[in-house]
């Protein structure tokens, strides 16, 4: 997104591009056939049914492979759009930037025949306890139903990043809920059986097995082609790769090292991988206490040093994905670029002997995910053995890690990791501030500058802020950024659009209505 200069701007701009959408929605299109046919995924992660319900979102991507098709936002990134009008066919933002105001398309509907209202939204939003939902309630001071089609967030402070944070898969707040119903089931029996306003309706749900949706045909944007989604968890690498090969599956996701290699060679299979805004980095939870290893500045610049990124990333990738410079993408708005460690494992032993431990030391345990802590954790748990640092890896289904993480619960080292979009601001609101959802301590003087960057509106004088942020964090080593990895998929022959790199920063097949079959 390029950077606004006031919300006034922000609003003109915007403005024109919903007007440019909602005129293309006006062009007449041939009507769609029925829905046909079944896709099938290998997923590599158990669906969780916390994933069900936008509320619950923690600030990472993967809740979004299940919210594109069972749920839809007021705004949302759509191919060749990072904030396409969706449920909202238009937004405004007052001169002073402290109103937003969207206007409702007229025609979208719950899966239960429901009308989506103002209402919903209102609702949606005051239920929301997901990733940054502490920096809404300070921020947003309340929401008026101004008619069924037309609602109004009133803030406390000008907020220059209320859109990113509100408008993007940096939260779920702007996914939208069905007041009645889940005010009639609850929230545990909303899980059960979720219904939103996404081009899919829920159909059956077996726990570690798969998760199956159906074509909601009156969806508003376009009947989808395809009648039923499947997800299949199917957590190991090697077995997702053979059931697609078999043809039990049509796209399979994360497929890496040398099965990634295997898959390029396979008849009929393609490698598709896709790039977002996802990196990976080492969270040392108890470099707050004093009497830690992890407390000396050495330590993690020790770690820092003993990983080889590059030997990561051509054994695990192939080599296509970029090498971390901070927990911050590089490719977000307001980063800064600090230099690249080094791979250089005597330096690291040197600094190890300075902080105390020459013969290294027992740190306990890893904590990953069962994806990443394999591909990522392993080969970095073997880097710093080298150097004396004894670690041992404890991978956690993602959902189970994530949930953990942000309650707290996880100590000693972390490997974390977030492809959620948004800017500078919103991944240090999540990891790096006083108050984030996974952050374990913080620097006083970056929680200041958090605060002062978060009401400015001159962009020039906000970049300066959060440079000086993500400056201190880098000089006291305060992390240890590993890669940040291309996503590597596997897709079969039955394809004929796979939707996969469809959506800027989007790690998924996306959008779902538009995924086609191949005619038999």
């Amino acid at each position: 997104m390029s950077r606004p200069t006031t919300p006034g701007l922000i609003a003109a701009r915007r403005l024109a591009l919903s007007g440019l959408v909602a005129v293309a929605l006006l062009v007449p299109t041939p009507a769609p056939g029925a829905p046909e046919g079944q896709l099938t995924w290998a997923v590599h992660v158990s669906v969780a049914p916390t994933w069900f319900d936008p509320a619950e979102t923690p600030g990472i991507l993967t809740p979004f492979m299940i919210l594109y098709a069972l749920h839809d936002g007021l705004v949302k990134p759509m191919p060749g759009n990072a904030m396409a009008p969706s449920l909202a066919e238009s937004w405004s933002a007052s001169r002073d930037g402290l109103v937003y105001e969207f206007v409702l398309r007229k025609g979208p509907r719950f899966h239960n025949g429901e009308p989506v209202t103002a209402e919903d939204v209102k609702f949606s939003f005051e239920r929301y306890r997901g990733a940054a939902a502490a920096t809404f309630k300070a921020k947003v001071a309340r929401v008026e139903v101004v008619d069924p089609q037309r609602v109004r967030f009133v803030l406390t402070q000008p907020w220059p990043d209320f859109m990113t944070f509100y408008a993007t898969p940096a939260t779920g707040a702007a996914w939208i809920v069905p007041k009645k119903y889940l005010m009639a089931v609850g929230d545990e029996g909303f899980k059960k059986a979720p219904i939103g306003a996404g081009p899919y309706r829920f159909m059956s749900f077996r726990p570690g097995v798969e998760l199956v949706l159906e074509a909601f045909e009156s969806y508003w944007r376009t009947t989808p082609s395809v009648k039923t989604l499947v997800f299949r968890v199917i957590p190991d690498e090697s077995t997702r790769l053979a059931a697609l090969t078999r043809g039990e599956v049509d796209i399979a996701y994360s497929i890496t090292g040398a099965l990634a290699e295997e898959l390029t060679r396979t008849p009929g299979l393609s490698l598709q991988p896709t790039h977002f805004t996802f990196t990976t980095w080492l969270v040392f939870t108890e470099m707050w206490d004093p009497k830690s290893p992890w407390h000396d500045r050495r330590v993690r610049l020790a770690v820092n040093l003993a990983i080889d990124r590059q030997g990561i990333n051509q054994a695990a990738y192939l080599g296509r994905s970029k090498l971390a410079l901070s927990f911050i993408p590089q490719a977000m708005e307001y980063f800064w670029a600090p230099p690249l460690y080094p791979f250089d494992p005597k330096r690291a032993q040197q600094l190890l002997a300075e902080a105390g431990y020459a013969s290294g030391f027992e740190a306990g345990e890893l904590f990953g995910d069962t994806v990443y802590g394999v591909a990522i954790g392993e080969p970095v748990v073997n880097n710093l053995q080298a150097v004396g640092i004894r670690l041992k890896l404890r991978p956690l289904e993602r959902a189970a890690f994530f949930s953990q993480y942000g309650e707290k619960k996880l100590h000693g080292v972390l490997l974390s990791g977030s492809g959620a979009p948004g800017n500078a601001a919103t991944r240090l609101e999540a990891y790096a501030v006083a108050g984030g959802r996974y952050v374990y301590g913080s620097y006083p003087e970056v929680d200041g500058l958090f605060g002062e960057q978060a009401n400015e509106i001159n962009t020039r004088v906000r970049a300066q802020v959060l440079t000086k942020m993500q400056q201190i964090i880098h000089e006291r080593a305060a992390f240890a950024p590993i890669i940040e990895p291309a996503f590597l998929n596997g897709v079969g022959p039955r394809v004929a659009v796979h939707g996969l790199g469809a959506i800027a920063n989007h790690a998924y097949s996306a959008p779902y209505e538009d995924l086609r079959v191949k005619a038999k």
